[in-house]
């Protein structure tokens, strides 16, 4: 890590310990290390290592790569999260969907003919997004005068 990496880490660990109204003996115990310890970290005289690095992750509920500044997203990534490929995907079957909608016919799920039960979720998905976008535009576009 560079300099600036371990100012970066150090500040993180800072701010969430500070946030958190937690005192470094607080923290110290969280992460099983020592008061002297935990002081040099943030002082930026000692490196922490990557099971360190974990131990503080895990703490302070954040990924590392929040602590390590290489995100600034502070979530950890759930092992339910769906990946870009995952939407992108999702996507593209949505499309295909609304396709079969709108034509009536050759309407599938997941590559196997829909059953009447998953056309009937859709077509509710589909209204409830509509009446969502309508009531958004509503209120964007309505003059105040009308407005209640």
């Amino acid at each position: 890590m560079s300099e600036s990496d371990d100012k970066v880490l150090k500040e993180r660990i800072i701010n969430l310990r500070e946030s958190r109204n937690l005192s470094q003996t607080d923290l110290a115990k969280m992460v099983d290390m020592s008061n002297s310890t935990l002081n040099k970290i943030e002082a930026g005289t000692r490196k922490i290592s990557s099971s360190e690095l974990k131990k503080f992750a895990i703490a302070f509920n954040v990924s590392s790569d929040y602590l390590l500044g290489n995100t600034d997203n502070m979530e950890k990534k759930k092992y339910y999260d769906l990946s870009d490929k995952e939407k992108n995907d999702i996507a593209i079957q949505a499309e295909r969907l609304m396709e079969g909608i709108e034509s009536g016919h050759n309407l599938n799920f997941y590559g196997e003919p829909a059953t009447k039960e998953q056309k009937d979720r859709i077509l509710i998905a589909v209204k409830t997004a509509m009446e969502m976008n309508k009531m958004e535009a509503k209120r964007k576009f309505t003059p105040k005068k009308y407005r209640d």
